[in-house]
């Protein structure tokens, strides 16, 4: 079939050839030699748009012209004969129904294929495309920082992962927030064959700060310019990609591009598909010099071995400098700097089909790249209205969108086969501790979840404070699931200091927690609320993973470890700094206590006053929490004596103690192999007093239990005898290794079980 192709695409070419050419020629050498009356040269080196016009005399004019005429007749017999063997070999071409289809796979970058008539956007799918070797490493660049700009490009490398083949390395150019966020998530991503590397934006910053920018991805919108020294002196080419970048296709298809690169082109680029750089948009509007309609530079394919040795930086800088004086300030960022090197230099510039750069914003000539779904490769959403922009077809694009936003990235942690993948010491130590593990046991499953690496999105939101500078600063820490999301605005009106909570939540939910935050002014206006986002996987909900995440990104002195279906009194926020001051927790190893209670009613008048409270408790509407089925739990905060304390007071634990606490930062973690209910907050008290904290219950603080649906898993506590055998399992073993850790003080535990 591929012959067929061949030789019926050279003999429909042929025969078109031989028919024309000679017309054209002999039109050529009698029109072509004039211009305004004058002869002018036929070099070849007229079609070129920068070659210099020579002038000559007759003589030289005539020996020219017999030059042309002479390659032209060669051509002609060289023609001929081609045609008459495709012409022989014609019948058995004829054999067979063949349809032809188009794709769209050649650029416009090469000079030479549009003279031999080669258009893009409808050359045949016989031609060959270059290949890409199976286990070649496909190189991308992204720039990327702050919150924003971290959950954008999750959706991009989502989009990559899915349709890839390759092995990817990506070369992130981030600031410290955007490396925080990414560098965890990749790390808990653990996705086979791929790579990342950072490289700190803030120290590029000087190398483009000169250059006034306004365009809202501010001075990070202009170090796509510096990638040529950014980037290892050893990597050779890269694909350069913007955050609001969305795949349809495999990478390596925009990776084999590079081998179409010709003579001095080092820059792959789609056209621009608005107006911008035509200046026609409104009334004294002044854009950068640009080649035409200009350059896109959301999807850029760098040659960077050659870009260095033509000087690229000094290139670019020398342009800059020299715009900038007329034109005052970038309005398009590192975008209209490519383009008046461009328009100096177009030899640079292989220009890519508009397939891969689609730009969805307003008043785009989008429409025009593709024909079919299938022709989709890369979807730009380069307006600042993102999803909301104007298009005939944004909403198939959107869902496209959605679908890989909303996407399970746990089912993109597949191998590729055939592919060796760099040896990952986390990945081999998961491996080794699952395979030291008894498939057989009826509590594997439990036991697994210990071990079970969840992908996590620190900072989802925005986040912005500063701890106060007295050092007495604290942080209410909680974990909460989808069905505890009605608590945040109401915890938010009772706290006003920073908030650190970890949401367990799949990929969709995520995005409906997103659109409720942005939608609800209470959370939008507090910007001291951390949320970290960690990602389903697994039958159990990972409480203390929940809790130690939320923990370990805390970045006050002292942590106020409660629940998310707790609301604090108001002011204890203040009242709580001030204890710390009270009671030295600076230099003592003290757990402040503050005493817990519950409500059975889902409206309540909360208690604005200690007295206001008792009052409430006398008459029912409020208990001491769990009073009626778990009274162990809080038994030894001793309520009764709370209620007329006026100073602090020490009490002593007690088997099954489980009391919200603050303590300090360095506190130990909570212990991973409980999951679900029961036990997971008993066993991190136990642990707080074998490293002899002294429990010291506040007078003058409370907080109380909304009421809510019973949790999934406190259901399978009750309804699952496994569950509850396997939870005594645990707690026994916490309890061997409780003896091992702290020694002879660790047996009060093992006898407080044993007599409880």
């Amino acid at each position: 079939m591929l012959g067929i192709c061949r030789g019926r695409r050279k003999f429909l070419a042929a025969s078109l050839t031989l028919l024309c050419i000679p017309a054209i020629t002999w039109l050529y050498l009698f029109a072509g030699s004039f211009e305004d009356g004058k002869p002018v040269s036929l070099s070849p080196l007229e079609s070129q748009p920068h070659s210099p016009r020579y002038s000559a005399s007759g003589q030289r004019e005539r020996e020219s012209l017999e030059v042309r005429v002479r390659e032209v007749e060669e051509e002609n017999r060289a023609l001929r004969r081609q045609l008459s063997l495709a012409q022989g070999r014609a019948p058995a071409h004829r054999r067979g129904n063949h349809s032809k289809t188009y794709s769209m796979e050649e650029g416009t970058g090469d000079s030479e294929n549009l003279r031999a008539g080669i258009v893009a956007g409808n050359s045949s799918e016989c031609g060959q495309q270059p290949v890409v070797e199976k286990c070649e490493t496909i190189h991308v660049a992204i720039v990327c920082a702050g919150y924003n700009a971290s959950r954008d490009v999750v959706t991009l490398v989502k989009s990559v992962l899915f349709h890839r083949r390759n092995p990817l390395h990506f070369h992130l150019v981030a600031d410290s927030i955007a490396e925080q966020i990414l560098a965890t998530l990749f790390q808990t991503w653990m996705v086979p064959a791929v790579r990342v590397d950072f490289y700190n934006a803030e120290e590029l910053k000087s190398e483009v700060s000169w250059i006034p920018n306004k365009h809202y991805s501010g001075i990070y919108g202009l170090m796509k310019l510096v990638l040529t020294k950014t980037l290892p002196a050893n990597l050779e080419r890269v694909i350069v990609l913007d955050t609001d970048i969305t795949f349809a296709t495999d990478i390596a298809e925009l990776w084999a591009v590079f081998h179409k690169f010709k003579g001095q082109q080092v820059l792959g680029l789609v056209e621009n598909q608005s107006d911008w750089y035509l200046g026609n948009l409104w009334k004294n509007h002044r854009p950068w010099p640009a080649l035409g309609r200009g350059y896109n530079t959301g999807v850029i394919l760098l040659l960077l071995d050659k870009l260095r040795r033509m000087k690229w930086e000094q290139m670019w800088r020398l342009t800059a400098e020299r715009e900038l004086m007329g034109m005052l300030s970038t309005s398009l960022a590192d975008q209209d700097i490519f383009n008046a090197v461009i328009k100096q230099n177009p030899f640079l510039v292989y220009q890519l089909p508009c397939f891969w750069n689609v730009q969805l914003s307003d008043h785009t000539r989008s429409e025009q790249c593709y024909r079919d779904v299938s022709d989709l490769k890369v979807i730009h959403w380069n307006s600042p209205k993102k999803l909301r922009v104007k298009n005939k077809h944004v909403e198939f694009f959107r869902n496209l969108y959605l679908t890989f936003l909303e996407y399970d990235g746990n089912l993109l942690r597949r191998e590729l086969f055939g592919c060796p993948s760099e040896a990952d010491v986390n990945s081999e130590n998961l491996q080794k501790q699952l395979s030291e593990l008894d498939e057989d046991d009826l509590c594997y499953e439990f036991r697994r979840e210990r071990f079970t690496v969840h992908r996590t999105h620190l900072y989802f939101l925005h986040y912005e404070y500063e701890p106060a500078a007295d050092n007495t600063d604290v942080t209410l820490v909680a974990q909460l699931s989808m069905d505890r999301l009605q608590m945040l605005e109401a915890i938010c009106k009772h706290w006003e200091g920073p908030v650190s909570l970890a949401l367990y939540l799949s990929d969709a939910e995520a995005q409906q927690f997103l659109r409720y935050a942005q939608g609800s002014e209470v959370l939008m206006s507090r910007h001291n609320v951390a949320y970290h986002i960690v990602y389903k996987e697994g039958q159990f909900y990972p409480v203390n993973l929940l809790r130690n995440v939320a923990m370990k990104h805390v970045g006050t002195p002292y942590l106020f470890l409660s629940d998310i279906d707790f609301l604090p009194m108001y002011g204890l926020y203040e009242y709580l700094r001030k204890s710390v001051i009270q009671l030295d927790l600076a230099n003592t190893k003290k757990a402040m206590i503050v005493p817990a209670f519950e409500t059975l009613r889902y409206r309540l008048s909360f208690p604005k006053s200690k007295a206001e409270l008792l009052s409430m408790l006398d008459m029912g509407t409020l208990f001491t929490f769990r009073y009626h089925v778990w009274t162990k739990g809080h038994a030894p905060t001793n309520f009764a004596k709370w209620r007329t304390a006026t100073t602090p007071y020490r009490v002593e634990w007690e088997a099954d103690f489980e009391p919200y606490v603050v303590v300090r930062r360095d506190c130990p973690e909570y212990d991973r192999r409980f999951v679900g209910f029961g036990w997971n907050k008993v066993a991190h008290i136990m642990e707080l007093d074998a490293q002899e904290y002294e429990f010291t219950v506040l007078p003058n603080a409370y907080m109380i239990h909304m009421p809510h649906a019973p949790s999934f898993d406190i259901t399978k506590f009750r309804s699952n005898k496994q569950y509850r055998i396997c939870l005594k399992t645990l707690k026994e073993e916490f309890q061997q290794d409780m003896s091992r850790r702290y020694g002879f003080a660790a047996l009060k535990y093992l006898t407080a079980e044993n007599n409880s």
